[in-house]
C-alpha cells in the first residue's frame, strides 16, 4: 500500500511541477509556432501515457498484492489485450511523429523570397556574411582561409567582391525578413541555435547546411552553439539583433565589403603609423617596452589585429568607460586622438613591427601549478603563449606580467569585458572566473613568464 501511495504522489508531483514550473518555452520571435505545437502535443501524449501507466501500476500494486489463500494465474497470451495495446501505442506514436514530420518538411523547403545570409562558426566565435548590392554571395572555400581572408573568399569570383563581411558575434536582421541562413564551419562540429526562433542546425566541416526563419519581433536574441565543440564551447555565444528596416540599413551601410577589406590591407602606411605613435611614446616607450610606473603595459610583440581592436574599444567606450577602470579612463582620450580607422590601422601596424624585447618578471608564483592552469588558456593563446589570431587571442608570452595580473582581476570583477560590445571580453570573464583565487592568478602569470 505504501508503495502505491508513493507512485501516486510521484504522478501528482510531476503534473503539478509541469503546471507551475518557471521553466517553459521562451517567447517566440519567428514564424515557427508549429515547433511549439509539435512539442506541446508530445507533452500531452507522453504526459497522458505517464499518468495512465503509473496509476495502473499503483492499482496493480494494491489489487494484486500478496494475500493468504490467493495464487497468481499464469496467462502467457491475451490477444485482445495485445490488440488494444498495439492500437493505442500506434495512435500515440503517429500523433507524436506526424506533426513533427510535417513541420520538418516545411523546415527543409526554403521559400523563394528568402534572403541568403551566411553564418561561419569556428572555435569559439561566429562571423557573418551578407550579399552585396548584386544580391548574390560569392563562392568560398576553407583552402582560401588566411589572416587576410578569414572568410575564405574566392578572390577570383566577381560575385564576392561586394559581399559584406562581419567579424563579430552579432547577426543583424530586419524585421519581417525571411532569411535563408547558410551554415559553414572552419574547424569542428558546431551548432547554430536561437531558442526564440525555435531553430537549430549542425555546422559540419566540409559541407554547407542551412535553416530558414522569418523574424517577427524586434529584439536581441542569444545564439548558442549546441554541439560540444571543445574546451571553449560554453563561451561560443552571439546575438541576433532584429531591428527596423531603417536601423538595419543604417547599420549595414557601415560594414566593409570584401573588396574594401582587401584594399585596406594594401594601403597600410607604417611610416605614417610611426608618426602617429608620437603621442603614445611618452607612456609606452620608444620601443613599446611599457612603463609600470605610468601603468603603461608593453605593447611591442603584440599583433596588429589585437592592438587595433583595443584602440577601437577605447575610442568607442567599450573599454575605459567603467567607473573603476582608472587607467582605462586615461587611455580612452589618447585613443580618441586617432581620428580615422586608417590611422588606427597604421599605428597598429607600426607597433606590431617593433622588436619584441624581453620583459623583466615582477610576479612570483608556483609555476608548476600555473602550468596546469594554463592548459585551459593554451586552447586560445597557444601552448607557447604566442597568441592565435584565428581565436582572436592576443600574445601572452613576453607581455608585462603586472598588467596581465591586473587585467585578470578586472575580468573577474567585471571591470573589463562586461560591456555589451566586448564579445571577446565576455568570453574572458567566463575564463577568468575559473581562477579560484589571487594565488591562482599569480601562478598562471608566473608560468606565462617562463614562455618568453
Amino acid at each position: 500500500m505504501l508503495m502505491a501511495i508513493v507512485v501516486l504522489l510521484l504522478v501528482v508531483g510531476s503534473v503539478l511541477f509541469h503546471i507551475y514550473s518557471p521553466w517553459w518555452l521562451t517567447p517566440i520571435a519567428s514564424n515557427w509556432s508549429s515547433m511549439d505545437d509539435t512539442l506541446v502535443l508530445t507533452f500531452w501524449v507522453t504526459g497522458i501515457v505517464f499518468v495512465l501507466v503509473n496509476v495502473f501500476m499503483a492499482y496493480s500494486i494494491v489489487r494484486y498484492r500478496h494475500r493468504e489463500g490467493h495464487r497468481a494465474e499464469y496467462e502467457p497470451e491475451n490477444k485482445k489485450l495485445e490488440y488494444w495495446l498495439t492500437g493505442i501505442t500506434t495512435v500515440g506514436v503517429v500523433a507524436m511523429l506526424a506533426p513533427g514530420l510535417a513541420t520538418w518538411a516545411d523546415f527543409v523547403q526554403v521559400p523563394e523570397n528568402a534572403v541568403e545570409v551566411e553564418a561561419v562558426g569556428q572555435q569559439w566565435h561566429w562571423s557573418f556574411r551578407y550579399p552585396g548590392q548584386d544580391g548574390v554571395m560569392g563562392t568560398v572555400a576553407n583552402r582560401h582561409v588566411s589572416k587576410s581572408n578569414p572568410f575564405g573568399m574566392n578572390p577570383d569570383d566577381p560575385n564576392g567582391q561586394d559581399d559584406i563581411l562581419v567579424v563579430g558575434n552579432k547577426l543583424h536582421l530586419p524585421l519581417g525578413q525571411v532569411t535563408h541562413l547558410l551554415l559553414r564551419s572552419k574547424d569542428v562540429l558546431h551548432d547554430f541555435a536561437v531558442p526564440q526562433f525555435r531553430v537549430k542546425m549542425d555546422l559540419i566541416p566540409g559541407t554547407v547546411t542551412y535553416q530558414w526563419f522569418e523574424t517577427t519581433k524586434i529584439g536581441q536574441y542569444e545564439i548558442l552553439c549546441e554541439e560540444l565543440c571543445g574546451m571553449g564551447h560554453f563561451v561560443m555565444r552571439g546575438h541576433v539583433v532584429v531591428e527596423s528596416d531603417e536601423d538595419y540599413n543604417a547599420w549595414i551601410s557601415t560594414q566593409p565589403t570584401y573588396a574594401e577589406t582587401q584594399a585596406t590591407l594594401a594601403t597600410i602606411d607604417i611610416v605614417r603609423g610611426e608618426a602617429l605613435y608620437g603621442s603614445c611614446l611618452s607612456c609606452h616607450g620608444s620601443e613599446g617596452q611599457g612603463n609600470q610606473i605610468l601603468n603603461a603595459p608593453k605593447i611591442a610583440g603584440q599583433e596588429a589585429h589585437y592592438i587595433a581592436r583595443q584602440l577601437n574599444y577605447f575610442k568607442s567606450g567599450v573599454r575605459g568607460s567603467h567607473k573603476d577602470d582608472v587607467f582605462g579612463q586615461m587611455m580612452a582620450p589618447m585613443a580618441g586622438l586617432l581620428s580615422s580607422q586608417s590611422e588606427v590601422r597604421d599605428v597598429s601596424a607600426y607597433i606590431a613591427s617593433m622588436p619584441n624585447t624581453a620583459t623583466v618578471a615582477t610576479i612570483e608564483g608556483n609555476i608548476f601549478r600555473g602550468q596546469t592552469i594554463y592548459e585551459n588558456c593554451a586552447n586560445c593563446h597557444g601552448v607557447k603563449g604566442q597568441g592565435i589570431e584565428a581565436m582572436n587571442a592576443p600574445v601572452a608570452a613576453g607581455m608585462s606580467d603586472w598588467y596581465m595580473m591586473t587585467q585578470l582581476h578586472n575580468f573577474k570583477e567585471g571591470i573589463r569585458g562586461a560591456h555589451d560590445g566586448d564579445f571577446y571580453g565576455d568570453q574572458m570573464i567566463l575564463m577568468a572566473d575559473t581562477l579560484a583565487d589571487d594565488s591562482a592568478i599569480n601562478d598562471v602569470v608566473a608560468y606565462i613568464n617562463t614562455l618568453q
